[in-house]
């Protein structure tokens, strides 16, 4: 489920927290992924397809972007847990990210920006037209005016995995609430019970810390190696059942797209030249509005010139009449 709203709530109140990119902007960088939430957007796009049919050609298409994708798998989920989602892996990958091991942490679960990630990356996907988003955690909470612990608390009144939520409090609310008071503690003091009832038992001190003392693992050792082509066929082929000269064609691509990225880098770097910025950078591309042509204004037909005549000079009915015959042969003459 992730935080309830907190996309929308930073999109109105912080969107300088947020950019638009493109896969290729993340070349070079470590990108931890949380595994079980791009397993299941392949479960959902393709049922009848094993979703590690999709895992691979996504990664290769990381690769091909010499972004170094690192898998987090979810560990056992705690206690507190209330909904079908995602165990500790937003936590790990946070830490990664913390610790300098990983640049962002990729994934749909806002969660990860209250376990502490600084950048969390939205809708990375092999997709060459799809936009990025990326949300940066030390932006919001400058924009927000809030500290990290505030903001843990905040997303907890939003509406977390971990515990039920005060029942009528919105996202603008809830904001408020936390930028006021600074603590669940001193909102629960300053809010009408009748129309935003605390749930009993609430075990939001729970869920708290779940968020901000997340258990840290072993920093791991990250060693990338070539793909071994021939497991994967292996595997995918044998196993999975997936076609052997699918795999082997998506292989040879690979490799080719990958050696012309890196001569087309070394290219630019023995250039002197780096990825200039853009408009698109600083402000985002949206499709610009097809402008209306305003309509002409219908040709006056002969009677309402006519009347516009008559109400200007008021003239006598024999007069009216004479204008209206004359008017009349020299349209006919006209036509």
């Amino acid at each position: 489920m992730g935080i309830t709203k907190l996309a929308d709530l930073i999109r109105f109140h912080a969107p300088d927290a947020i950019s638009h990119k493109e896969i290729s902007d993340f070349t070079g960088k470590v990108i931890a992924l949380d595994t079980s939430i791009v397993v299941n957007q392949f479960r959902a796009a393709t049922p009848t397809l094993s979703p590690l049919t999709g895992l691979f050609f996504r990664t290769l298409t990381f690769l091909e972007h010499d972004i170094k994708p690192v898998f987090v798998f979810d560990g056992k989920p705690p206690e507190e847990k209330t909904a079908a989602a995602p165990g500790d892996a937003e936590a790990l990958c946070a830490q990664l990210v913390r610790e300098g091991t990983a640049d962002a942490v990729a994934s749909e679960d806002m969660d990860t920006l209250p376990f502490g990630a600084n950048i969390l990356i939205r809708q990375l996907n092999a997709k060459r037209d799809s936009e990025v988003v990326e949300y940066s955690l030390p932006k919001l909470l400058e924009k927000l005016q809030i500290s990290q612990e505030e903001f843990v608390d905040l997303c907890i009144l939003l509406g977390c995995d971990y515990c039920d939520k005060i029942t009528g409090l919105g996202p603008k609310k809830a904001l408020t609430l936390i930028q006021k008071h600074r603590t669940i503690e001193n909102v629960v003091l300053h809010i009408n019970r009748q129309t935003h009832p605390v749930p009993h038992f609430w075990k939001y001190k729970e869920a708290r810390k779940i968020f901000l003392d997340a258990p840290q693992t072993v920093d791991p050792k990250l060693i990338w190696t070539e793909p071994d082509e021939e497991a994967l066929v292996g595997f995918l082929c044998h196993v999975k059942y997936v076609k052997v000269e699918r795999v082997r064609r998506r292989m040879e691509r690979f490799r080719q797209t990958r050696e012309s990225k890196r001569e087309e880098r070394e290219r630019d770097k023995a250039a002197g030249r780096s990825r200039q910025t853009r408009m698109e950078d600083f402000f985002r591309v949206t499709r610009k509005r097809e402008q209306r042509k305003p309509e002409r204004p219908p040709c006056k037909t002969l009677t309402s010139r006519l009347l516009s005549l008559y109400r200007r000079f008021k003239p006598t009915d024999d007069k009216l009449i004479g204008f209206c015959l004359n008017s009349s042969v020299h349209n006919n003459a006209i036509h």
